[in-house]
């Protein structure tokens, strides 16, 4: 069954915002962070999209079985691990690189068959404290899996910046030295950038780059703007206006009657609501695109349908409304729905029909 509502992903943009990653930190390999179905692009179309990346990052054992599956050959790094001995032998097999941020890990590859050999990242917590070994522990832990039979040499040293979104934050920087007081004089490579780093930081343009939100044309900032960072929106959502009506003054409209017309108003319903991914919580105010024109939502978002302001549009049943894309910033929709661009993309993304150009 499909829904009105469509998801169309720029191909084109894509590619430009890997390039633009690329051209910021040019010293650095690219590993392309399509976690979460692409944060609602469609993992493996994406992946096909960005086959020049130099390797992939999921969350899971899963999403990187899924790209084996589909013959992609890259460098995969899974960002959680693993967590069972099927899942060390699933890396091993499948040629996974796999983070190690838990003590229960090291149990585990302490109990692992000599046969299995896996690739490694130890990840280092230098003050995000979700994911993250102590990084007092930096020397003794990278000995230790040095040595351990079931790793292959060498494996990479990584952490990952809780304020980088924030340009100047004085938390982002004792990250880094800590990180390099640390790490100092091992040698192995290293990966600390994301997003916000590799476009604000250049001190984490490290081995590695993990640009993940950047890719699909999201300003990985607090109050960014995609297009002063450089990058291009890669997803247009959009629905059909599917009614009109003109709405007499001092009469209220949707659920709750929270937006009264000040004036005779001519509306239209869109056929997209909080069951496409579309924010429920959005409020009157949040502008969308028809016709060559900026307008707005008036009222609240329905399961299916919202009524936007068609004062001053020439509009017809069956036009497009663009919700965000090429000309409202998915960014902006989610200031105004306080929210991120994260989660719009996810939420949308995997709910909406897909179309590629």
């Amino acid at each position: 069954m499909k829904r009105s509502a469509r998801a169309i992903i720029d191909t084109s943009a894509l590619r430009h915002n890997l390039r633009r990653c690329r051209e910021v930190a040019p010293n650095s390999l690219a590993m392309a962070v399509i976690k979460a179905n692409a944060y609602g692009h469609n993992m493996l179309k994406t992946a096909e999209t960005l086959n020049n990346a130099n390797g992939f990052a999921v969350s899971c054992i899963p999403e990187a079985l899924e790209l084996r599956q589909a013959r992609f050959i890259h460098p995969i790094l899974v960002l959680q691990g693993f967590n069972t001995q099927q899942d060390l032998k699933a890396a091993a097999e499948h040629r996974l690189r796999v983070v190690i941020h838990d003590r229960q890990q090291l149990d585990l590859l302490d109990s692992a068959r000599p046969s299995i050999k896996i690739d490694a990242a130890l990840k280092l917590d230098t003050g995000m404290h979700r994911l993250g070994l102590p990084i007092e522990q930096a020397r003794n832990l990278f000995e230790r899996l040095g040595k351990h039979p079931n790793i292959k040499p060498t494996p990479w040293l990584m952490t990952h910046m809780a304020c980088a979104d924030e340009p100047g934050n004085r938390h982002t920087q004792a990250q880094l030295e800590r990180f390099a007081k640390y790490t100092e004089g091992l040698q192995a490579p290293r990966s600390i950038g994301n997003s916000a780093s590799i476009l604000g930081w250049p001190q984490t343009h490290v081995n590695w780059v993990r640009p993940g939100i950047m890719l699909y044309g999201s300003s990985p900032f607090m109050d960014g703007n995609h297009k002063e960072d450089g990058l291009q929106a890669a997803m247009t959502l959009t629905a059909p206006l599917i009614s009109i009506h003109t709405i007499a003054k001092g009469e209220s409209i949707g659920y709750g009657a929270s937006w009264t017309c000040p004036e005779d108003t001519r509306t239209g319903v869109v056929a997209i609501g909080y069951a496409d991914g579309y924010p429920r919580h959005a409020p009157s105010g949040t502008p969308v695109w028809l016709n060559g024109k900026e307008t707005r939502i008036l009222g609240r978002v329905s399961m299916d349908m919202v009524v936007i302001d068609l004062t001053a549009i020439d509009a017809r049943i069956g036009d497009q409304v663009e919700l965000w894309g090429k000309h409202i910033s998915v960014d902006r929709v989610a200031r105004t729905a306080g929210t991120i661009g994260y989660e719009l993309l996810c939420n949308a993304g995997n709910l909406c029909q897909h179309e590629y150009t």
